[in-house]
């Protein structure tokens, strides 16, 4: 099985990457030494990415998993709040989009199935803090998409999950919990501390390769009961 991976280079992604490489699957990152440079924050970068991993699968692709993200504070008081709002939405939201439309397309000029794995966040229910408006409803947006495309295509044998991690120790989340002052953040987790990417990875990896077809639309997350629905 063929799989491109979006932001495999770190954390969440970097995790994905092993495990499904480990489970025997071809993987083409994105953002790696040996995978296809593409900065998102640029309007073609999406389609140049798909070409290239296409080129490279030699013309077929099975499962596409969205996974790169920017998480960037932007106060309301910025000056330059509408472009920090628009590069979160560019990076995180349209250029997913636009490679589930690639995926989609191709899917169905094949006349097969395929699968789409987006990586969301708790923030697309629960909402994020006051600097990260943006940030929340790109995710909100994802798995609104996600649940479209289950809809409007699994007469086709395509598929589309989404996965909401809360807090993953990733450098960012380290970061993050720092600047929010830890221990309190962590008392907001029934669990009492925040996923490991592999934690993450696994559930990926099994919406990406073994997930039963009746699955498509689900959303399925992973943030300790810190947001439940």
């Amino acid at each position: 099985m063929t799989i491109l991976l979006t932001g495999s280079s770190r954390g969440i992604g970097a995790a994905i990457d092993g495990a499904l490489r480990e489970a025997g699957h071809d993987v083409i990152g994105h953002g790696t030494a040996s995978g296809i440079p593409a900065d998102f924050d640029e309007p073609h970068a999406a389609a140049a990415l798909w070409d290239a991993a296409l080129d490279r699968a030699g013309g077929e692709i099975d499962v596409l998993v969205n996974n790169a993200g920017v998480f960037e504070a932007n106060p309301l008081g910025a000056d330059d709040w509408t472009a920090g709002w628009e590069r979160t939405m560019r990076i995180n939201l349209t250029a997913a989009a636009e490679l589930c439309r690639l995926a989609v397309l191709h899917w169905q000029r094949r006349g097969v199935g395929g699968r789409i794995v987006n990586v969301a966040s708790r923030a697309a229910y629960r909402g994020d803090s006051p600097a990260h408006w943006h940030y929340a409803a790109s995710k909100a947006g994802m798995v609104a998409m996600t649940k479209t495309i289950a809809r409007g295509y699994a007469r086709d044998g395509i598929l589309a999950f989404a996965v909401c991690p809360g807090f993953t120790m990733t450098g960012m989340a380290e970061d993050y919990l720092e600047s929010r002052g830890g221990d309190k953040l962590l008392a907001d987790i029934p669990l009492g501390r925040v996923a490991d990417p592999a934690e993450v990875a696994s559930v990926v990896r099994y919406l990406a390769t073994e997930a039963p077809a009746s699955m498509t639309g689900a959303v399925l997350d992973v943030n300790g009961a810190s947001y439940v629905r």
